[in-house]
């Protein structure tokens, strides 16, 4: 590669907003301090005046006119090249992906990366009453920004089963997971629960983290007045928690121009590889729901861009929005279950906290952080979108890559994942089905609302169903495995769902 197309990272920083701020910033306001904080960083004060790319994950937690625009004026910077991109946790390494890209190819001279949410303060306001100086938009302007902010990752009947719940979603996945391997579902719980105390336990060393207790196996596991149960098998402490102020910004530029510029060699942190692939939109259209091909090929072209092996890799972020993520990740990208490096840097979403598209930003940052400190580490950094559906991986380390990210196509790979999607799932189903995943959904009481499944027909078809209100009374049904069994199933008319019953 020529050295002038070889993108360096040149700036990053990360900013927590505590509970206890007593006129707390709003989030534009909050994303604008992490981005000062980066460009500061860098020792070169006009580094604004080059700015011509601002990439950034949108802002959920509250709504303007013009985010991107408004935050371009906070900061005093005039980027021609501006993309404000939909909800997804895959966005930032994605964003960071892409600027490579554009660098490397000249398009870019120094691309900025951020962004951030403010969900506890809005939390306060509501319960509170807590007064909140932010500014305000019309309901027009609210709606159109709704419309707009999210991807579609269901389809109909998937959104008619509550498939637009994530937690819902992911404890679906957790007990397909459970059933693939060797585990009983009281080991599984075990596993979980020992994971994220170790999670857990870093967040508690981290400045930035949200919650800073480290917790035990049995804490995080054990339901309890502040650990409810959610969705079987997940309590409260095993799902991201979306209730923080948190925001973080990462600088891009090339080998030359950070020469030009003048900046710390010290500073330096070259993004090694990076892949983005998807897995099957729709969820109940994949033929095995507790994998995830598009980290197998990512993880490994990623990899292949560095010029490193997995055994090369000192640490991994792996995206922890619920621990079936952490597993699946793990298997995927091959790294031992009895392997002593961590799988997080930051603490993980459930401890760190999860600023909705933005956490992976924070990974990215605190690599940066740990590269600059102890230059021999290589970090691997993965950003998972949607329902395990959008991948995107991030290699980093203080030496230039093996090869230019230009060299590197992969569509073949992405239409031979997109090619093994099942048919669109049946939608009245009447005979027998036998259960791929399931779960039951709790009130706040810790009482099951409903039960929902994944299952296929006795001809292989796959469909959805809630399980019948009646079936949920059984003694210990929290207790059995329903993977593997066979129900009844019957489409209910009156309310347009299949329901299944287990009393049979």
């Amino acid at each position: 590669m020529s050295k002038k197309l070889i993108p360096v990272i040149i700036g990053a920083a990360q900013f927590t907003q505590r509970k206890d701020t007593p006129h707390p910033l709003d989030p534009l306001k909050l994303v604008a301090q992490a981005c000062q904080k980066a460009i500061e960083g860098t020792g070169n004060d006009n580094i604004k005046s080059y700015i011509d790319t601002l990439y950034m994950t949108t802002i959920t937690s509250w709504i303007y006119a013009d985010p991107p625009g408004e935050l371009c004026e906070i900061i005093d910077i005039r980027p021609n090249n501006i993309d404000y991109v939909k909800v997804t946790g895959s966005a930032p390494q994605a964003l960071v992906n892409k600027a490579v890209h554009m660098i490397s190819k000249g398009r870019s001279k120094i691309a900025l990366i951020t962004g951030g949410d403010a969900y506890y303060s809005r939390y306060r306001r509501a319960r509170h009453n807590l007064e909140l100086d932010w500014p305000k938009v019309s309901k027009q302007v609210v709606n159109e920004a709704r419309r707009k902010a999210y991807n579609n990752y269901l389809n109909e009947l998937e959104i008619n089963y509550n498939f637009n719940n994530a937690t819902n979603v992911y404890a679906l996945i957790e007990t397909a997971l459970r059933n693939a391997s060797t585990h009983s579902f009281s080991e599984h719980l075990q596993q979980i629960g020992e994971l994220y105390s170790c999670f857990s336990k870093i967040a508690s060393e981290n400045p930035y983290a949200w919650s800073r207790k480290s917790f035990n196996t049995k804490e995080i596991i054990t339901p309890s007045p502040d650990n409810r149960k959610v969705c079987h098998p997940y309590t409260k402490r095993m799902v991201a928690n979306i209730f923080v102020d948190q925001t973080a910004a990462l600088l891009i530029t090339s080998e030359n121009f950070a020469e030009e510029l003048g900046i710390d060699q010290n500073l330096w942190v070259y993004p090694l590889g990076g892949v983005d692939l998807n897995n099957i939109f729709s969820i109940s259209q994949r033929p095995r729901l507790h994998d995830s091909p598009a980290i197998r090929h990512a993880s490994k072209l990623a990899l292949e861009q560095a010029g490193l092996t997995l055994d090369d890799i000192d640490a991994f972020d792996l995206y922890s929005c619920f621990p079936c993520m952490v597993e699946i990740a793990r298997k995927e990208i091959g790294i031992p279950e009895n392997d002593k490096r961590d799988l997080t840097l930051t603490g993980g979403l459930s401890f760190f906290g999860g600023p909705f598209s933005s956490y992976s930003l924070h990974s990215i940052v605190t690599a940066v952080d740990l590269i600059q400190s102890k230059p021999s580490m290589k970090i691997m950094v993965l950003a998972n979108g949607g329902y395990n559906t959008s991948q995107s991986i991030g290699i980093y380390g203080k030496d230039r890559p093996a090869k230019s990210r230009l060299e590197t196509n992969y569509a073949n790979i992405q239409e031979k994942i997109d090619a093994e999607a099942l048919p669109y799932p049946l939608n009245e189903a009447h005979g027998r089905i036998t259960i791929e995943a399931y779960t039951f959904i709790y009130d706040r009481q810790g009482q099951i609302e409903r039960g929902i499944v994944i299952g296929h027909m006795e001809d292989g078809s796959r469909t959805l169903a809630h399980i019948d209100s009646e079936s949920i009374l059984i003694k210990d049904v929290e207790q059995q495995d329903l993977v593997g069994k066979t129900y009844k199933i019957e489409y209910d008319a009156k309310f347009k769902l299949n329901k299944i019953t287990l009393t049979e």
